[in-house]
This record gives C-alpha cells, structure tokens and sequence, in this order.
C-alpha cells in the first residue's frame, strides 16, 4: 500500500474515505442514508425535482444527520467520487470552481485522487487552476503521480501544470512516480522537462527514490535523462548504498553497469558492500566485490565488511570477502581483528573461516 505523499495537514485523507471534514454524527451514518440524503439536499439546493416539502424533510435530515449543503462542499464531495453530472450542475448554480477545504484541497484534486478523468476534464474546462496548492504544497500533478493516473498527468500538463512544482517535503511529480515505479509517466515526465537531478529536504532525488524501492527500469531511464548517478543525500549516501542497504540487487547491477562508485562512503564512513554484507546479501557483495569494490575499507569505527560479516551474524560471506582479498589483520577501534569478534561471539563457523585464511598467510 502507498504512504501517501502529502499527510494529514494537507488534506490527503486515508484511501477510501471522503476528503471533506467528518463530523462524528455524519459518519456514523449509515452510506445508503448519507447519499440519500446528499442526494435530496443537492437536488433541492440546485432548484431541481424536489418539491418544497421534500426539501423541509432534507433540510430536517440535514440537521440531525450533518449533511452539509454549501455549494463549496458538495462541489468538493461530487468531485471526490468522480460525479461528473453533479460537478456540471453545481459549477452551472455558482459554485466557485476552485474552492478549496481547510487543507487548501481543490475539487480539481479530489477529482484527480479519485481517478476520474472526465471529472477532471470539466473542471479544467472550466478554468480550474492546474497549478493550485494545498497547504502542504501539494498540487493537481503531484496527487495525479502519487495515484498513478498518466492520462490525467498528460491532461494536467497539457494545461499548463509545472512539471518542477514542489510540494513542503521537496517533492516534485518524477519523484514520486519514480518512487512507485510508474514508467510511463517518468517517461511523460521527463519529457516535458521533469529535472532528473532535483532533490528534496532530504537530499534524496528521483533516482534514490526509485533505486530504494526497487525500480531497475526507471533507474534505466532516469540515468538515461541525465541523472547523477554518485549524488549523496544529506547522509552522503548514493543510490548505490541506498540500493545496496535495501538488498535491491538488480538495480545495484544496473548502477555498477553505469559507472556508480562501488567504493563511495556515507556519513559514517559505510560502503555500499559494508551494507550488503551487514544483510547478509551475497548476491549485491558479490556484485560489487567483481565492479571493483575494496574489501578492506573501514567504517568511523573502523570496522569493516569482513568484520561486519561476523558482527551481523553472516559468516557465510566470509570466504566471498576473502576470495577478493579482505585483510583479516585489519582491527577496528578496540584494536579488534575480525577472528577476535568471531571469538567473542563463540562463531564456530567464523572462526573456521577465518583460521583458515590465518593458516594460508605467508
């Protein structure tokens, strides 16, 4: 299930529920009576079928069950449900296209969340504003990208949507499709001129959020659109060891493949093959031990892959640190070698190993 990008404050509601604001009586009321009765005040607020007494009896409803009927509102709760007949109907009575919720959210984004593209299409027909923003900085495009929808992004930028808008967090459009992998519109994206090397509060850009979560393809073609393939975050971590700590081994393969550095450092001095072996991820150590990664670079407290193999209780990456020429006299902080943690530890197999490669010194 997706986190959703934009919290709480910004209006987002949890999926499946109503981006209006609940009050405890409304949604303690049953769904079939709540459309009901939204139905009955809707009708009789626009002048239509419903008779004077009917609408005492939804004006009465209204009361005891809190059914709101300004038009703002139900233009919003309409556009949330994707009802496009009712969005027309409410815009023809007066209602303010753009009217936003407390959270700053527009019928133009509910309309977007709720993936309805002929919804959508009225309101901007209507002059909706594209680049609107709630208060978390969320616009139309970045809700369109977080629920995936490419044929409402086209729409959207098509109409002049801000490809590099940002939401508080930092977040543009092609980071979050390249956090949930959505290709095509990472290719829309990029295409209209989505910049690959943008970052957010975090430092994280598109190709960390993507190389995190497993998308090789998009890494594919982000790096094919110019992106920094050795950027650091605001812990000095690169794709690569963000992928390597994931256990993402084939987009470590398509990094190495690139050109990334096997051998760059975090802010506490870990290489992407400390971090896989820390996993026990035989596939990405073994992967970055063949692309040139150093065995024997150690970490702020001098540890190294070989010893974090004892430490993290992976002794089966021993001999593969071992077969590329890690050094078992090297010794950490405490003046510890990695045969001496395997014997505070009391790993049989460790020590094994390691006895082995003590045996085998000239």
């Amino acid at each position: 299930m997706r986190q959703p990008v934009c919290g709480p404050e910004s209006g987002a509601p949890p999926r499946g529920l109503l981006a209006v604001k609940p009050r405890q009586a409304h949604w303690q009321t049953p769904m079939i009576i709540r459309l009901l009765l939204h139905k009955l005040a809707l009708a009789a607020l626009l002048g239509g079928l419903c008779s004077a007494p009917l609408w005492a009896d939804a004006a009465a409803d209204e009361q005891a069950f809190g059914v709101d009927t300004d038009l703002g509102r139900e233009l919003r709760l309409a556009a949330t449900i994707g009802d496009t007949e009712t969005v027309a109907a409410l815009l023809d009575a007066g209602a303010n296209v753009d009217d936003a919720s407390n959270y700053g959210k527009t019928p133009l984004m509910l309309a977007v969340e709720s993936d309805s593209l002929d919804t959508v299409a009225l309101l901007l027909a209507r002059g909706a504003d594209v680049n609107a923003r709630t208060v978390a900085g969320c616009t139309p495009l970045t809700f369109a990208a977080e629920n995936g929808h490419y044929g409402i992004t086209a729409m959207l930028i098509e109409r002049g949507a801000h490809v590099n808008d940002r939401t508080r967090a930092g977040w543009d459009a092609l980071m979050i499709a390249s956090r949930y992998g959505i290709g095509e519109m990472v290719d829309q994206l990029l295409f209209r001129g989505a910049d690959p090397k943008a970052s957010d509060r975090d430092g994280r850009n598109a190709l960390m959020m993507a190389a995190v979560n497993g998308h090789d393809q998009v890494v594919k073609r982000l790096l094919g659109a110019g992106a920094d393939i050795d950027a650091r975050d605001k812990e000095k971590a690169t794709a690569l060891i963000l992928a390597a700590d994931a256990g993402q081994a084939a987009v470590a393969d398509t990094l190495l493949a690139a050109g990334a550095d096997p051998n760059a450092r975090d802010e506490l001095g870990d290489t992407a093959l400390i971090w896989a072996v820390s996993h026990g991820s035989a596939e990405i150590a073994r992967s970055l031990l063949e692309h040139g990664a150093d065995p024997n670079i150690q970490d702020g407290d001098g540890v190294s892959a070989l010893m974090t193999a004892v430490t993290s209780g992976h002794s089966e990456l021993i001999d593969i640190l071992l077969a590329h020429q890690a050094d078992p006299s090297l010794t950490d902080g405490d003046g510890d070698t990695a045969a001496d943690l395997a014997q505070a530890r009391g790993d049989q197999q460790a020590i094994t190993a390691l006895a082995g490669a003590a045996s085998e010194e000239p």
